[in-house]
């Protein structure tokens, strides 16, 4: 597996570990729906939550969480909605993102709920 495929992976898991730490029921990891992918969607007693994991070495050229674009939003929304439907899903839906840096001591790991506002 490629070097960035293995850190994309670890990003994913430390996101699921985190959510799970903080009281999230995780429904699924790596949901695909045609073109779309959704890292993770998890609920909680309000939501169920589309969650895009972004992973990098450095924040260089920006924060991880800046790199979820907009036509990415859109294949979220397609695949979320026919995951709803499939599911007959009744709760709201929030879109999140779990932002992970990896530095020399570790990995940073941080939640942004809501994170489509931000933008």
């Amino acid at each position: 597996m490629a070097e960035h495929n293995e850190l994309g992976k670890k990003g994913e898991e430390l996101a699921v570990a985190h959510l799970e730490q903080n009281g999230y029921l995780i429904l699924e990891t790596n949901y695909i729906f045609q073109k779309a992918e959704i890292d993770i969607i998890a609920q909680n007693n309000e939501y169920v939550i589309v969650v895009e994991v972004k992973t990098r070495t450095t924040d260089v050229f920006g924060l991880p969480q800046e790199f979820v674009k907009p036509s990415k939003i859109k294949l979220l929304v397609k695949a979320i909605n026919e995951y709803v439907e499939q599911n007959q899903i009744e709760k709201e839906i929030r879109f999140d993102i779990v932002s992970v840096l990896k530095q020399k001591k570790g990995f940073v790991v941080e939640h942004l709920e809501d994170a489509f506002f931000y933008f």
